[in-house]
């Protein structure tokens, strides 16, 4: 068993080597030192053009939360707006992302369009909006979304009995959806962050990748971003 044990690891370790991140093409140039004096303006430039080139999914965004201890959790949720209030996304507040927010209300953000050779990191403090607010979030989303977010009924992350329970759901969720397009669920809530962090990645073909930050300034200095260069 060991030898066949060793095998199957070394073949997936040459595997790892051998993959690529993206196929060789050109990349966008970026010079930081055109960049905006704020992140928001940039941010929203890079993901329009991520959905220019038709990069899948440019909105899709990775959302890491940690709990009381201290231990972090990460998943893919969808950016509902970015504003200067900040990054925009909903969920259920019953949802472990909403418990870990209720204790540690912090959390990061990341986008990867890997097709561009480009990231974007974002971290800062976060905020639960109002029922009025939250519920207009959710009308907006498509028939599709608000089937999900009813089905669940605040139970996303709870364990669940049987698959046949979550078709029996979702049966009965799009068949309120259909006489009532404005229904609303209760736990669903939007929050945003407000970012005190942005780092906007540039990848380039020599590997002198650029990496340009963002910090909120301090108590005691000029209002505003500081922007920096960061070693890649």
């Amino acid at each position: 068993m060991g030898g066949t044990d060793d095998k199957a690891a070394e073949d997936f370790r040459a595997l790892l080597r051998g993959l690529r991140v993206r196929e060789s093409g050109e990349l966008p140039a970026f010079d930081p030192a055109t960049a905006p004096r704020e992140p928001l303006p940039l941010f929203r430039r890079w993901l329009r053009e991520a959905a220019e080139a038709g990069v899948p999914g440019p909105h899709t965004m990775m959302l890491a939360t940690a709990d009381a201890e201290g231990r972090p959790s990460v998943r893919t949720v969808m950016l509902h707006d970015a504003d200067e209030q900040g990054w925009h996304f909903g969920t259920h507040r019953t949802s472990r992302k909403g418990r870990e927010l209720a204790v540690r209300p912090y959390a990061a953000l990341g986008f990867d369009w890997t097709e561009q050779g480009r990231q974007v990191r974002i971290g800062g403090r976060v905020t639960a909006a109002g029922p009025e607010e939250s519920a207009a979030d959710l009308r907006g989303r498509s028939p599709a979304a608000l089937t999900a977010a009813l089905a669940g009924g605040g139970r996303q992350s709870e364990v669940l009995g049987s698959y046949e329970e979550l078709v029996r759901a979702f049966e009965a969720a799009r068949e309120r959806v259909e006489r009532e397009p404005d229904a609303t669920a209760p736990s669903w809530t939007l929050y945003v962050l407000a970012a005190d962090e942005v780092e906007f990645y540039q990848e380039e073909e020599r590997r002198r990748h650029v990496r340009l930050r963002y910090r909120r300034a301090g108590e005691g200095e000029d209002g505003g971003w500081r922007r920096e260069l960061l070693w890649p």
